[in-house]
């Protein structure tokens, strides 16, 4: 199966009643578990691939070249993308590397700045044929913001939407970046509230502070695209960790392999849980 951009990803699951899982690569093993639990569950899924990714790989063509080539050879429609880019430039690397999608955050920037870098970046993403996820206002978590009070005004996101052709919309209902804990409450009622007035797709960020009876309800509320990250390092760190309690061993294969199959096995999982199959 082709890469396909997010745009046809996203309105797929729409069209199917879930949404689309998004999982986020850090070492080659998460990609090839992600491909893995796509071909367990037939559904699509984004690979992505962060800025802080880049940074402790140095660059982004060595994990994006690895990643697009396990998305290429899936049986499953599969999204590369580029997650939190706060550099323009990364995200014009990632267009001419082949990524079907990315992810601009301009929340740092001032309202205005924001939204003009924004349209900026759809203009030349488009272009090529790749889509636009943009965040408005901060979802927190790493930085300190205390986002379980921060909430996104539907006006002002469809008035965002408007003014940057953005193709999908990051907004805070209540989740936090890096939680370890799945203790996060979201708002459903802004949750269906930004659904009605927003033209574009909703994404969640956050998500693995959120347990699977709020997923499922927030999906049910409108949400489109769920990322999930720290939850599956954790995994991926508890199998890794337990595997080397009963096997020791020097072969990096059998320990990261360990953690690859739970990822898969977890992650393939959570695309049914949002997928709303049974």
């Amino acid at each position: 199966m082709t890469l396909v951009p997010l745009t046809l990803a996203l309105a797929e699951s729409k069209r199917r009643g879930g949404a689309l899982a998004a999982f986020n690569v850090i070492q080659i093993e998460h990609a090839e578990a992600y491909a893995a639990a796509a071909a367990q569950t037939d559904l699509p899924v984004v690979m992505q691939i962060s800025e802080n990714c880049v940074r402790y790989h140095g660059a982004l063509r060595p994990i994006g070249l690895a990643t697009l080539a396990i998305a290429e050879a899936a049986p499953q429609p599969v999204v590369v993308h580029l997650d939190h880019a706060e550099d323009s430039a990364l995200v014009d690397q990632a267009v001419e590397l082949g990524f079907t999608s990315v992810m601009f955050d301009g929340s740092r920037l001032s309202d205005a700045h924001n939204r003009t870098e924004t349209a900026a970046v759809v203009a030349r993403c488009h272009a090529a044929g790749v889509s636009v996820e943009a965040e408005l206002g901060e979802v927190g978590g790493k930085d300190g913001v205390h986002a379980p009070g921060v909430r996104t005004d539907p006006r002002d996101a469809a008035r965002f939407v408007a003014d940057t052709g953005v193709d999908a919309l990051a907004v805070a209902v209540g989740t936090s970046h890096a939680m370890v804990d799945r203790v996060a409450v979201l708002d459903n009622e802004l949750i269906t509230q930004l659904a009605a007035e927003v033209s574009v797709p909703l994404v969640l960020h956050g998500s693995s502070g959120v347990p699977d009876d709020g997923l499922v309800a927030a999906v049910r509320a409108g949400m489109t695209k769920v990322n999930v990250a720290t939850h599956l390092n954790h995994v991926f760190t508890e199998a890794m960790q337990r595997r080397l309690r009963e096997h020791p061993s020097v072969d990096t294969r059998r320990y990261l392999g360990a953690g690859r199959d739970a990822v898969a096995t977890e992650s393939a999982r959570l695309m049914r849980l949002l997928a709303l199959h049974d």
